[in-house]
């Protein structure tokens, strides 16, 4: 399970303000084996975790490339799993090192969707050259892919937009930030964006993830309703925040659980330029 609050905005009136503001969180087992985020081995052009679980190895929840392709990915919660299924972690992967648009690429997912349990996919074409491109699909949803209008977005374990409660709570405190981002040190919009991202208020009741997740959430729902997860061996164990200023300067932080130990904790930052 992850949440993942968005702002984009093509063309920046101001020279302060950004392109893209993302703030995203990854919940997974404490136990599940992944890598922190860093450039691919040879191919250092892609940044993003890894997936080391066996059989799920080399996929990512989310990452972006020195040429402006961004991939990010949320599970759908639904009560029960197919074992069997390809593991969705590929899709963000085989998108960030393709030669298709975030459209197209979409368009072919659309396609497969049957062979993956529930999943929301963002697919981003980041361009210092043309203007920026967001596009979404959602396999439990409408059948075609859709491009998203400028603007600010959330998005759960539900399809894009789905208003549970602790969605909309985040999605406020996000804005909130946001608004204040052209005056704010860079530093400062990080810190205040993870801070978003850390926030542990239950938002409840909520009939909307009661009703979607049914005896699957239950035990864990007084937690699981929070912008930040966390129980005993399951929760938030990723905070990544991405900023792209007007000139196309991506800064990449991310903060993450180390030694499945919720008091320790590795932070990162990646900085770089886009390729026009």
């Amino acid at each position: 399970m992850c949440i993942i609050f968005f702002k984009f905005d093509p063309r920046p009136v101001s020279k302060n303000a950004y392109r893209l503001i993302l703030a995203a969180n990854r919940d997974e087992f404490y136990h599940r084996p992944s890598k922190l985020a860093d450039f691919w081995g040879d191919n250092n052009d892609i940044l993003s975790g890894l997936d080391m679980e066996e059989g799920k190895a080399g996929g990512t929840w989310l990452g972006i490339s020195t040429r402006g392709k961004l991939g990010a990915l949320t599970n759908y919660l639904q009560p029960r799993q197919e074992p069997y299924a390809r593991g969705r972690g590929e899709l963000v992967t085989h998108f960030l090192t393709s030669d298709m648009d975030s459209l197209s690429y979409l368009k072919k997912v659309s396609t497969e969707g049957h062979l993956y349990n529930g999943f929301n996919l963002i697919a981003a074409d980041l361009s210092t050259a043309k203007e920026d491109v967001v596009c979404y699909y959602g396999n439990r949803g409408e059948h075609e892919p859709i491009v998203l209008t400028p603007g600010t977005y959330g998005l759960s374990n539900a399809l894009l937009e789905t208003p549970w409660k602790k969605l909309c709570f985040g999605k406020q405190l996000f804005m909130e930030v946001v608004e204040q981002s052209e005056a704010l040190p860079k530093d400062t919009l990080i810190t205040h964006l993870l801070d978003v991202l850390n926030n542990e208020e239950a938002q409840l009741p909520d009939p909307a993830i009661e009703d979607q997740g049914r005896e699957y959430v239950q035990p864990i729902l007084s937690k699981y309703a929070a912008v930040c997860v966390r129980c005993a061996t399951y929760g938030t164990r990723t905070n990544t925040i991405i900023l792209v200023d007007a000139d196309g300067h991506v800064t990449f932080t991310e903060r993450s659980l180390l030694n499945k130990d919720t008091s320790h904790w590795e932070t990162n930052t990646y900085e770089f330029t886009l390729q026009s």
